[in-house]
């Protein structure tokens, strides 16, 4: 929203823009941790479209739509309160909406719970083991 608005484009245009990037930055913040964890390409894709498609997608709709039915909230420019409070609002609700639908998938084994067993693979994440005991020790990236 904020660039589309910034360059002064369209509604549309700039809706396209918010959710074509809405899923590339998604999909990048999923398959980063994967790909530090040893994980493949192909693999990882899978996963993340897996894990983030339907999230992601519930948020551009509500946020989109309701910055698209807020009167005057798409052409109000980047130094308008009602812009910025318009945006919020929208992403809040999109997130509320979301978040139960999270819940749900994960419950069930799916979405994001498709890709927190890999959270722990990475070298970095040692487990050390003393005296019967066993610690899980990380060891920072330089």
């Amino acid at each position: 929203m904020v660039i589309g608005s910034a360059l002064g484009w369209g509604n549309w245009a700039t809706v396209l823009l918010a959710v074509l990037l809405a899923f590339v930055f998604g999909y990048a913040m999923t398959l980063l941790p994967l790909f530090r964890a040893g994980i493949g390409v192909g693999s990882a894709l899978k996963l993340a479209l897996a894990s983030d498609t339907i999230s992601i997608t519930i948020m551009e709709i509500v946020d989109n739509a309701l910055m698209l039915i807020i009167p005057g909230a798409m052409d109000a420019g980047l130094t308008e309160p009602l812009f910025w409070g318009s945006l919020i609002l929208a992403l809040a609700v999109a997130g509320v909406i979301a978040f139960p639908v999270n819940r749900w998938l994960i419950a069930r084994g799916r979405g994001h719970a498709l890709v927190h067993k890999h959270h722990d693979q990475h070298p970095s994440n040692k487990v050390i083991s003393e005296e019967g005991h066993e610690y899980k020790h990380h060891i920072p990236h330089h």
